[in-house]
């Protein structure tokens, strides 16, 4: 075991974790199978979330409450044998803490009652006080409590370009005119902006790690939407001083940390130098050769890979969901199984998150092809 009982905030002990698959993976350590588990996994998809989402009245109402976002964290491991859990939350937790008015409208995503465009806006931003972000850290200890050690935790936070583009445009976008302008007119207070969120994401990130996550993860899911040259400059950069500052062990356990962009497979080479243990990849990078740029060798340095399958490959049947799970997990290739040393590993997930119309049946045949024929490989 690479784990061990760690001391939450209030001085209880959790329990030791039953199966640490994930997190050996995470460290380039070989397993006896591929773990698995989903971006999204705890969501719409779900009969029993929106039954839950109902009860809660809100998408805040759900997410502020410790109770329901303990229940709806564990729903998914119910019906999966998935090898981890993610924290139950919304990226846009961290500006929503720094007064701009966090809303969800049902069909229309999020909403800030406040934008940030502009010097006077900028000059009004600032590091949040984690007190107003204290029922997050509080669910994250009680989700830990309630997984009793079958999994490990995994908390996470937007990158601060990522949570830039929503503070900026007001809302999602689908052209990122507002922030893209801002960006190349206004450099200055973009790099404002994202050296608040930096330094707010790290200072987060690390509480949820003392509230007992046992991983921590970066969604940079707009990275991609940048030119090259601005992606290394508004993204990287910030994604890096982020890395800085993190944690890397607490109370005894090393803490991986992942990062994932969206679009950013024309950068992977790049962020290799990324102070983190894990990179997400989306569906349209081949995991071979993300594996050869920077997957390392069986000895040697590197990262473990996360990823990477279409989401909407779980609108096909059974048969064709296996097949292409299969096909995912023989991109890769041949398993790292040397228990001695550290070789290329890789962690089984969807290249973004789960569609709200995926089939709940439909996940099943994905998660157990992935322990099966992840398995066959290994006795090959």
């Amino acid at each position: 075991m690479i784990t061990q009982v760690q001391t939450d905030i209030a001085g209880q002990k959790f329990q030791v974790l039953e199966n640490d698959t994930f997190l050996r993976a995470c460290f380039r350590q070989a397993t006896d199978y591929t773990p698995v588990w989903l971006m999204r996994q705890a969501g719409r998809y779900l009969p029993e979330y929106c039954a839950t989402r109902a009860q809660a009245g809100s998408f805040m109402g759900l997410a502020t409450n410790v109770d329901f976002a303990t229940e709806v964290t564990l729903q998914p491991l119910a019906r999966y044998k998935l090898d981890a859990a993610i924290l139950f939350s919304d990226i846009l937790t961290v500006p929503d803490a720094m007064g701009l008015g966090l809303t969800f409208t049902q069909g229309e995503g999020p909403r800030f009652a406040k934008s940030v465009r502009d010097e006077a806006a900028v000059a009004e931003l600032g590091v949040p006080d984690m007190n107003k972000l204290r029922y997050v850290f509080d669910s994250v200890s009680s989700i830990r409590r309630a997984l009793n050690g079958r999994v490990p935790l995994i908390g996470f936070s937007g990158s601060p370009w990522t949570l830039a583009c929503y503070m900026v445009e007001g809302a999602g976008s689908d052209d990122y005119r507002h922030v893209k302008s801002l960006m190349y007119s206004r450099p200055d207070l973009m790099h404002k902006i994202l050296s608040i969120n930096a330094d707010s994401v790290a200072l987060y990130l690390n509480e949820q790690i003392r509230a007992g996550a046992q991983a921590v993860m970066i969604f940079d899911s707009w990275g991609g939407v940048l030119a090259d040259g601005a992606f290394q400059e508004f993204s990287m950069a910030y994604t890096a001083r982020v890395l800085s500052q993190l944690d890397r062990s607490y109370a005894g356990a090393q803490i991986p940390r992942i990062v994932f962009t969206k679009g950013g497979g024309l950068w992977l080479k790049e962020m290799g130098g990324f102070d983190c243990d894990v990179l997400g990849l989306d569906w349209t990078m081949n995991l071979a050769r993300a594996r050869e740029l920077v997957g390392g060798a069986v000895g040697g340095p590197g990262k473990a890979l996360q990823g990477n399958i279409d989401p909407n490959v779980l609108f096909s049947s059974p048969l064709q969901i296996a097949e292409q799970v299969r096909r995912v997990l023989n991109s890769f290739g041949a398993p790292h199984t040397d228990t001695t040393q550290c070789g290329p590993t890789h962690i089984f997930n969807l290249g973004h998150g789960i569609s709200q119309h995926t089939p709940p049946e439909h996940v099943s045949a994905l998660v157990d092809t992935v322990h099966e024929h992840s398995r066959k490989m290994r006795s090959l």
